[in-house]
């Protein structure tokens, strides 16, 4: 590796230029400091001119294979390709002696999740998960709350990741394939499912109910899960592509106060508008307009005036590529470690047996 002086950027090869690779990881890379974003690689001819575009000093590969020949030339890889990549890539990685980013999810099952995490340890190489959503503007605040004891006692939480989008659009991520990981639970329950663990510790019991509702659909489009944490609190979780009326994003019920929370954090929408962080930062970045904020009171909805606006702690996503920055230096400590992934992938995999069988699968 070349750039782990704390002068030098760290040169970065991305593997992948669709949604995942475009929109989140290159924009994030490029505004975070001590990251250059060296090479993307896409076999996709127009991908590859894209990434010249918006990035002219990049170096373009056709497969993640040409990275490793000149693994001293780079200091980590970034993986947003397809689902079913990310292990082989991730093993290929760190066997040529790269700290590595995967993206959600990092495996199909926990157990290869566990094998990973155990080849970094063995490598004593940085191997970090992008759970962005642990940086939204909502999730933060609600964070914020609990620690400051507003809510008391958390009962219930209950959080929603749910469109309406009523005709399949295809693609590996509504293959009914098992080799492609595709599906709401393992796209978008990995979002929800790391929040509630983040927020309320581990799982004790799940139960799932999981269906595929549009025509043509071969695998999950409208799945709910639901989690009794170890410490008593349960986690309703609700990921849809066909709800006609969207619920909250959250609700929190504590012993003293809930908080419930309308709309998406704003930075996915700036991104896909062409907006951009930099490097820095840059003070408007996922700041949210008040009327979007959130309330917290108690015997009223907050839908007729009950309960007091929270400002929302704006969104930070560029956080996260800062921590690897520092992570990769031995500066700073693993923002989401492949265990925490693994123990998702846990009840990821024991909300799919349950939606299977009708049964609470204990863990």
């Amino acid at each position: 590796m070349t750039g782990t002086g704390s002068g030098t950027p760290l040169r970065v090869a991305l593997v992948g230029y669709g949604l995942a690779g475009s929109l989140f990881h290159a924009p994030l890379i490029a505004a975070t400091e001590g990251l250059a974003l060296d090479t993307v690689v896409t076999t996709n001819p127009d991908r590859q001119q894209q990434a010249r575009d918006e990035f002219p000093d990049v170096r373009i590969a056709a497969t993640a294979d040409e990275l490793w020949p000149r693994a001293d030339e780079l200091d980590l890889i970034v993986i947003a390709s397809p689902n079913k990549t990310h292990v082989p890539i991730a093993t290929a990685a760190l066997r040529a002696g790269l700290p590595v980013v995967v993206d959600k999810p990092i495996a199909g099952t926990a157990a290869e999740a566990r094998e990973l995490a155990a080849l970094a340890q063995e490598r004593g190489l940085l191997l970090s998960v992008f759970q962005n959503r642990r940086w939204d503007n909502d999730f933060l605040t609600l964070r914020k709350l609990i620690a400051d004891g507003e809510l008391g006692d958390v009962q219930r939480f209950e959080s929603r990741f749910e469109r309406w989008r009523p005709q399949l659009k295809g693609g590996w991520r509504e293959s009914g394939d098992p080799a492609e990981i595709g599906g709401l639970l393992y796209d978008l329950g990995s979002h929800l499912v790391d929040q509630a663990l983040v927020l309320f510790g581990p799982a004790a019991t799940v139960y799932a109910e999981s269906d595929a509702r549009r025509p043509g659909a071969e695998t999950d489009d409208d799945t709910f899960i639901a989690i009794t944490h170890a410490s008593g609190v349960r986690s309703h979780l609700y990921v849809s592509a066909t709800t006609a009326q969207l619920g909250p994003r959250f609700r929190t019920l504590g012993s003293k106060a809930g908080y419930v929370k309308y709309g998406l954090d704003p930075q996915e929408s700036a991104l896909r508008d062409g907006e951009r962080p930099v490097a820095g930062g840059e003070k408007d970045w996922g700041v949210e307009p008040e009327e979007l904020w959130g309330r917290i009171g108690s015997g009223e909805s907050p839908l007729t005036g009950g309960g007091t606006p929270v400002p929302s702690v704006p969104g930070t996503y560029p956080a996260y590529y800062a921590a690897v920055a520092a992570a990769v230096r031995g500066t700073g400590e693993n923002p989401v470690t492949a265990l925490e992934a693994a123990a998702a992938l846990d009840v990821l995999e024991a909300a799919r047996r349950s939606a299977r069988e009708n049964v609470t699968v204990t863990l």
